[in-house]
């Protein structure tokens, strides 16, 4: 049984052989290793014919594969070759080892936030709240539109666990970490109000990201589509300043929701399909055919094919101007399920 002394002195090798560089060991065990091959051959050149062979015996050897079709016959050669396994393998064990310590090593650099994102057409979340974490699920079981989710806060490592899902971890002011987050490419920025503060906390805390953000893109001459979470109503005009391009009230939905059910009885559950994604009818945005000239032709055909025409853009009332002409550029939104939607994007 090794003493307190014996042990104390194995656990300070083991944590010397842990730091070591891992470009260094890689370099020592490939000269260690064609080194052996010439050796090997030089001891025994009739067994092996030339270095090669001896180096296929030395990897064979070294990694316990151990084919069989070369091996040392003579004393000297068996010797080195007792020397290789045992130090041969214990330094393949050593470089296994340093791998593995490189995959555990990024994944906790990306569970605490701290590795690039290089990815395009993404989502960037900055803030994190219970919103956030309902948005991200929503966006996450969108089918029709799968992009990554990058999110961006102070928390000290990733709050939510998915392939698409990205966490960056700083301070959404600082140009670093809005780089890190690769904004440069991402589809739109959504600025969540943060939990637990009060209003004019909340939305002077977001004020000042969206700032920063509209600066950012500003300065790199870049058009990024910035969306903001208000709590309340009165502080819109200072985002407008701001040049954000989308605001949410996070507090009116729920009065609106409540008058609606109040008047007509299960008027909710309709605002909650359309507002999740697990029900099976949603909103979603199409581009017009070339044939649709105007709204009326469009909402024929869609209908024709189970989708409802409600909008283009933010308005509403094309229902009632059928024969209207669609504008160019025009963003037209249907409801319809899954299903459809995937037929309405395959029609040219």
């Amino acid at each position: 049984m090794l003493n307190r002394g014996e042990d104390n002195a194995i656990f300070e090798l083991i944590k010397q052989v842990v730091r070591i560089n891992t470009a260094k060991v890689v370099v020592f065990a490939s000269i260690f290793y064609i080194a052996s091959a010439f050796i090997i051959y030089y001891i025994e050149p009739e067994t092996f014919g030339n270095p090669f062979n001896g180096l296929w015996w030395v990897l064979t050897t070294v990694t316990t594969v151990g084919f069989g079709d070369y091996s040392p016959v003579t004393v000297p050669g068996r010797i080195y070759g007792m020397f290789l396994f045992l130090f041969g393998i214990g330094l393949i064990g050593i470089i296994l080892g340093k791998i593995v310590d490189s995959f555990t090593y990024y994944g906790r650099l990306k569970m605490e936030g701290k590795l690039n994102y290089t990815g395009k057409n993404h989502f960037l979340v900055i803030g994190w709240s219970k919103n956030v974490e309902k948005t991200i699920v929503e966006l996450l079981l969108n089918r029709g539109i799968e992009k990554d989710v990058v999110l961006i806060d102070g928390l000290k490592e990733s709050p939510f666990k998915h392939e698409r899902f990205h966490y960056i971890q700083g301070n959404p002011t600082e140009t670093k970490i809005l780089q890190q987050a690769n904004i440069d490419e991402a589809e739109s920025v959504a600025v969540f109000a943060s939990d637990y503060e009060y209003e004019v906390q909340a939305d002077g805390k977001t004020l000042l990201i969206a700032s920063a953000v509209e600066r950012y893109a500003a300065e790199k001459g870049i058009e990024i589509y910035t969306i903001a979470e208000i709590t309340h109503r009165d502080h819109i005009r200072m985002f407008k300043h701001a040049d954000v391009d989308e605001f949410v009230l996070s507090s009116e939905s729920f009065p609106q929701l409540m008058t609606k059910s109040l008047m007509h009885h299960g008027a909710s559950r309709l605002y909650m399909q359309l507002l999740n994604h697990a029900y099976g009818e949603n909103i979603w945005e199409i581009e017009p055919k070339s044939s649709w000239k105007t709204y009326g032709d469009a909402f024929k055909e869609l209908t024709r094919l189970g989708a409802n025409l409600i909008a283009e853009g933010h308005d509403l009332s094309i229902v009632r101007r059928l024969d209207d002409p669609i504008p160019e550029g025009a963003r037209l939104y249907v409801i319809c399920d899954q299903q459809t939607y995937e037929k309405l994007t395959l029609i040219g």
